[in-house]
């Protein structure tokens, strides 16, 4: 489906002919927009939203003249004028709007990734070979694990094998609606999908939203040189579906009305031969599937979906000030994780570099982190010892040690900060605030990776770049979260510190965050990679 005859864009220039009849100027550059490839559904969305606005204009207006063509932007966001406070944020906002709309699931957000660096001229490497004769000093180098999990590396020109690391670690998933292996269900008239909650979500925000469909198919192809069946995996993402209306009963979205689609159900279930999971699928979304790929039913061979709200990101706020999507936490920290690698890898600091400068992105941390290719996994662990062995002549036991001992990693994930509706929630004098820093996370019980000595390391990182860094404890008499740090740090025997950047409405279907911190973050990671050797070896013992 291409995006100028979506049905996002149908309903803009829909929209725009109710809206400006009367100033053919506007309509005719609104039209122009939404039949230019280079604009994006979640512009033409934003788009329709300009046009509303110039309409009112419109209407107030004694003239019946409207603002020029050129007010009619196809920004992700902007609503209205940033002060000079917030103007520089807005580019590197505008740029995170972009990457999270795109980044539906962590598939999705991975491949968002791996675009991003394939374009920067990372190379690509197979899990299954070795990695000595492939890696290269001042090289760049990524791999994913289950597509949904990233590891990606600069080495520094004088990086030997033995010498540390410098890892920005997080993860890709968010709490959202999976699709069951039987997706199959109905009731009074309606055909449903049958879905599970992922994580923790805050799921009465999921009501009444608009949601599509996206994650992971299978698709079976026939060789054409050997006419042997491959099985291969592909990425989609699907504006469909409506959740009307609580775990187990309540959250069933709704695909559409019965019996228009018991003709299509049973055409499909002719076709299915003796394939007994196809025939536990809802057959209209099989159709949908396989319309969006390009294939036939019969290719779908298995898949992993979930459920994702369409409203793309945007900018909000009096000042533009607040970044609004779903998936802040945790995709906020993987996008400028992504920024600050691909700036870094360009970096003149590579030549006087003896360190691996690594962000290492998991799945499955809003479930625990145990799986093959969470934080629990031996992923980053292996990632050490792979890359380290690589630069050594021989098998060297001590490099390894060696490399851990002088390692270090930032676990990054958003933080809670305080809603002034809720202050009272936060330990009154560790109360992080939207657009005031990143945040330096502490407890005592070891539900974050912090202590004295990383602390210090994180401050200091901040210092060198004139970034001012927030402290937050959680509430004696409140539980406390945990993260990837205390995994990371307790499996591998890396010093960690934990940090995130704050936001509202954690795990809620949509949530909020300020702009700035996106750049304080940014700052942050850029003298992380720059000056942790320094600050580390002016550390005594």
């Amino acid at each position: 489906m291409s995006e100028t005859t979506s049905p996002v864009a149908k309903k803009a220039r829909k929209s725009i002919d109710v809206c400006a009849p009367n100033d053919e100027r506007v309509g005719r550059a609104a039209r122009m927009m939404l039949s230019n490839p280079a604009y994006s559904v979640p512009q033409a969305i934003a788009l329709q939203q300009r046009v509303r606005r110039l309409h009112s204009k419109l209407e107030k207006s004694a003239s019946g003249v409207v603002a020029d063509v050129k007010d009619v932007k196809p920004a992700a966001v902007v609503t209205a004028t940033a002060s000079k406070d917030f103007a520089p944020h807005i580019p590197l906002g505008l740029k995170a709007c972009d990457f999270l709309t795109k980044s539906t699931d962590p598939f999705l957000a991975v491949q968002t990734c791996t675009d991003a660096l394939d374009a920067a001229g990372f190379i690509k490497l197979s899990k299954r070979n070795p990695f000595a004769g492939v890696l290269k000093p001042g090289g760049s180098y990524y791999y994913t694990v289950n597509r949904s999990t990233l590891v990606a590396f600069t080495v520094g020109q004088k990086f030997k094998g033995g010498n540390g690391f410098k890892i920005i670690g997080g993860h890709t998933d968010s709490p959202h609606l999976k699709v069951k292996p039987i997706s199959k269900r109905s009731g009074s008239g309606c055909v449903q999908l049958g879905v599970e909650c992922y994580g923790g979500g805050l799921w009465h925000t999921w009501f009444d939203r608009d949601l599509g469909v996206s994650g992971r198919v299978f698709v079976r192809r026939t060789d054409p040189e050997t006419g042997k069946e491959k099985v291969e995996q592909r990425m989609t993402a699907e504006e469909r579906g409506a959740l009307k209306i609580n775990k187990e009963e309540h959250l069933s979205p709704i695909l559409g009305t019965q019996g228009l689609l018991e003709a299509g159900a049973k055409a499909q279930l002719n076709q299915f031969d003796d394939d007994d999971w196809r025939k536990a699928q809802e057959p209209s979304l099989m159709k949908l599937i396989a319309s969006e790929l390009g294939i036939e039913v019969k290719q779908i061979a298995n898949f992993e979906l979930g459920l994702f709200d369409i409203q793309p990101a945007s900018l909000g706020g009096i000042e533009n000030e607040f970044l609004n999507s779903a998936r802040l936490d945790n995709l906020a920290t993987c996008f400028v994780a992504l920024e600050s690698i691909l700036e870094y890898s360009k970096s003149e600091d590579l030549v006087n570099d003896d360190m691996i400068s690594l962000i290492a992105l998991f799945d499955h941390e809003e479930i625990g982190s145990q799986s093959t290719h969470g934080a629990g996994s031996p992923v980053m662990a292996e990632a050490v010892k792979r890359i380290t062995s690589a630069f050594c002549d021989v098998v060297n036991v001590e490099a390894h040690s060696s490399a851990v001992r002088k390692s270090f990693v930032l676990s990054v994930d958003q933080a809670h900060a305080v809603h002034p509706n809720y202050a009272s929630k936060h330990e009154r004098t560790h109360g992080p605030k939207m657009n005031a820093g990143v945040v330096i996370k502490t407890n005592q019980n070891q539900r974050y990776a912090t202590n004295g000595v990383t602390g210090f390391i994180a401050r200091e990182i901040g210092r060198k770049s004139n970034t001012s860094l927030q402290e937050f404890v959680v509430r004696s008499d409140c539980p406390c979260g945990t993260t990837i740090g205390p995994i990371i740090s307790s499996n591998t025997g890396i010093r960690t510190v934990d940090l995130g950047m704050p936001q509202l409405s954690m795990h809620s279907c949509r949530e909020v965050m300020g702009i700035a911190d996106l750049t304080y973050g940014l700052s942050v990671f850029r003298s992380f990679f720059k000056h942790f050797n320094e600050i580390d070896e002016s550390l005594e013992g």
